[in-house]
């Protein structure tokens, strides 16, 4: 094990890359110390992470001294839908005036906000994180509400209302909990009016930009725009401790488009060492990357990822070229 200058250095999975069995081996061989869990919609994430099988994963990375966090987007089933037909106020209204039962919510219900603090309480009774961090994500790039009383909110405010709401019920249930406010995609801007409670935390996720160069690249044109929202977004949050970067170096899925089968991950670690340097320097001591699709079906096709050279990355060793 070697000295590095990140607190957290993790890795995010889906219950499928566990068909490789070994993956909280490499990952705690990796140095790696946190072992994030996804479950992508519109599957129900309670129910792919609390089968056996998955608890049996927990408990071996546990048991390895990995922390478990679960990152999800969850307002489709914190919300239920099925409430729709009671009470459509408690959904987003469409840039037509409609209510619709689609993604998210209407943040100014406040029956809303009740049912998804309390049924937040209810997952994470049942998905305990080990760090007392909870990711409870709006959906997936989804819309949110252009209701009379929403429409002066940016979706960053809206999703930030939710968040606070979550926190606060968690602190409830535990009283360290801390929740994160997703900068990505709808969010990427950062909020215009509403402030973050206590225990908040900034969790930075810049899937627009390109992998084969560093993101400080200002040439690209997406960089740009990422670092631009990257300061935007600290000057609103802050980053200390807790605030975390949710990159996509190693995520098959990503870069396979999310289209079977599993491309061969593009390996840059000039880049990766670039990146992470300039994620200390703005104060970041918390990094992971989504590794979805890094499992057996991938390793049939283009053998082992370079799992070890990711994890060698945060302490500055040197990198192979290539694997």
């Amino acid at each position: 094990m070697v000295h590095s200058p990140f607190q957290a250095r993790g890795i995010v999975l889906i219950p499928d890359d566990f068909s490789l069995p070994a993956w909280p081996e490499t990952a705690a061989a990796a140095d790696l110390n946190v072992m994030g869990l996804h479950a992508v919609p519109p599957a129900h994430p309670i129910d792919l992470l609390r089968a056996e099988t998955m608890q049996s994963v927990v408990a071996r990375c546990v048991a390895l001294g990995l922390e478990v966090e679960y990152e999800l987007h969850a307002l489709y089933d914190l919300l239920p839908r099925a409430l729709y037909d009671r009470n459509p106020d408690l959904f987003r209204m469409d840039e037509s005036g409609e209510r619709v039962p689609d993604w998210n919510l209407c943040p100014s219900s406040p029956e809303a906000l009740e049912v998804i603090g309390e049924n937040a309480v209810t997952l994470s009774r049942q998905l305990t994180p080990t760090t007392h961090r909870y990711y409870y994500w709006p959906d997936d790039g989804r819309p949110w509400c252009r209701c009379p009383q929403c429409r002066g909110l940016n979706d960053a405010d809206q999703a930030l209302l939710a968040t606070n709401t979550i926190l606060r019920a968690l602190r409830a249930f535990d009283p360290q909990a801390r929740a994160a406010a997703l900068a990505y995609h709808p969010t990427l801007e950062p909020p215009t009016q509403v402030r973050p409670e206590e225990g908040c935390f900034l969790e930075f996720a810049p899937i627009e930009r390109q992998w084969d160069r560093p993101i400080t690249d200002r040439t690209i044109e997406s960089h740009a725009r990422l670092l631009d929202a990257l300061d935007a977004v600290i000057a609103w949050f802050g980053v200390d401790e807790h605030a975390q970067v949710l990159e996509y170096w190693m995520d098959s899925s990503r870069h396979s488009g999310w289209k079977r089968p599993p491309v061969k991950i593009p390996w840059h670690p000039n880049v990766l060492a670039a990146d992470l340097e300039f994620y200390a320097s703005k104060g970041f001591r918390r990094v992971t990357s989504f590794g979805c699709w890094l499992d057996r079906e991938y390793v049939d096709l283009h053998g082992q990822p370079p799992i070890a050279e990711y994890g060698a990355a945060f302490s500055g060793q040197p990198l192979t070229a290539g694997y």
